[in-house]
């Protein structure tokens, strides 16, 4: 076996994302960015086990929103959606086109979004419903992504140059 080559393999961007979706640090592992995937794997681990997000998941899951509330640390969850954001741009960025331009702007303004929906989450119902700590921030990332490609259009479009 040769140990001198790493797993180096050329994504697409779908992909990259895709990867990043089901953990932080996958895409870049996948690319060869070893050290930087790592770094996106640990940090994910340390910031999901501290703030009991997978209790959280499994009981909004479960449709016991108002548990996982109470045992997720938000403190911790805080970090959560920007680490989860960032690592998501980086794995795009890394296979993106030369010539693509400020595509970081969906990826931040959903990470804004879903830290505002985390913090609002214990206080909002819909229609007497309460969607809780998970999905409430996850539905925030659709409006962010929407807002940041928005804006991004208008940077572009008046800017070309």
């Amino acid at each position: 076996m040769n140990l001198d080559v790493a797993i180096k393999k050329k994504l697409t961007k779908l992909e990259a994302v895709m990867w990043s979706i089901a953990l932080p640090g996958f895409a870049q592992l996948l690319t060869g960015n070893l050290v930087k995937g790592i770094f996106f794997v640990i940090l994910e681990f340390l910031v999901n086990v501290n703030s009991h997000f997978n209790k959280g998941i499994m009981y909004s899951f479960l449709g016991e929103t108002e548990k996982a509330m109470y045992v997720l640390d938000y403190q911790w969850l805080m970090f959560y959606p920007c680490l989860y954001m960032f690592a998501m741009w980086d794995a795009y960025r890394s296979v993106m086109p030369e010539d693509e331009k400020i595509t970081f702007l969906p990826f931040v303004f959903s990470a804004y979004f879903v830290t505002v929906g985390l913090m609002i989450s214990p206080k909002v119902k819909i229609f007497g419903i309460f969607p809780g700590p998970v999905f409430l921030p996850m539905s925030f990332v659709i409006p962010g992504v929407l807002i940041g490609l928005l804006i991004r259009k208008i940077i572009i479009r008046f800017y070309k140059d």
